[in-house]
């Protein structure tokens, strides 16, 4: 997925931006609503992490914001205000979740991928993809009692596939989902992580539409 979160503390921003990389997500960092404002204009995103309070405005402000001009991109709200009514704010504001300072990074982690499963349709983490067993929530596959392992990008990769099964995804929406601002991005990139996941998951679980893009392979 393509994150953006929004964070002024420096300590937390990073270990968060540090965690969802590691997941194998990309991720942009913003520290005001200000350069928020400027990425959204130009990128479109997944999912939202958002601080409520920003050197120049309030969070829960900027999500009303966002949801009465009919944003519905995903928002989970990372904060330090731990009281119920603070919850029911940012709930009733149109936040998904809500994940009170500190916090388990493990925690975060789980909540972003549950969030994404509720906005691809399925949150069921357990799906089947031809002859592969594949369970979303441990990012683990297995072909009978065989496990298959990916790297943390194969599996950005082979998730943002599965989010949208039979669609047609382009090579620049798949680098979407890999790389922040500012990352240098090799030409083949893409159909090297392509040609490597087929090796491990079967060449024809993922398809290639020439000169279009790539898509999972018919079951």
């Amino acid at each position: 997925m393509r994150i953006l979160l929004i964070e002024d503390a420096l300590p937390l921003g990073e270990a968060v931006r540090d965690q969802i990389k590691d997941d194998g997500h990309a991720v942009d960092w913003m520290q005001t609503l200000a350069d928020t404002r400027a990425c959204l204009a130009t990128t479109t995103y997944d999912l939202l992490l958002l601080d409520l309070m920003l050197p120049d405005g309030q969070g829960i402000d900027f999500l009303r914001q966002r949801r009465k001009a009919g944003d519905a991109t995903p928002v989970i709200i990372l904060t330090a205000q731990d009281q119920i009514s603070d919850r029911i704010d940012g709930l009733n504001a149109g936040a998904d979740d809500y994940l009170v300072k500190p916090f388990d990074l493990s925690e975060l982690s789980a909540r972003v991928a549950a969030v994404a499963r509720r906005y691809s349709g399925n949150p069921n983490p357990l799906l089947q993809v031809k002859d592969l067993d594949i369970d979303l929530s441990s990012h683990s596959i297995r072909r009978g009692s065989r496990s298959i392992d990916l790297t943390a990008r194969e599996w950005a990769l082979f998730e943002a596939l599965l989010q949208r099964p039979g669609a047609l995804l382009t090579k620049s929406q798949l680098e979407d989902h890999l790389y922040a601002f500012g990352a240098e991005i090799e030409s083949n990139t893409i159909e090297v992580y392509i040609s490597r996941m087929r090796k491990k998951l079967g060449h024809d679980t993922i398809e290639t539409v020439r000169g279009m893009g790539y898509r999972l392979g018919k079951t």
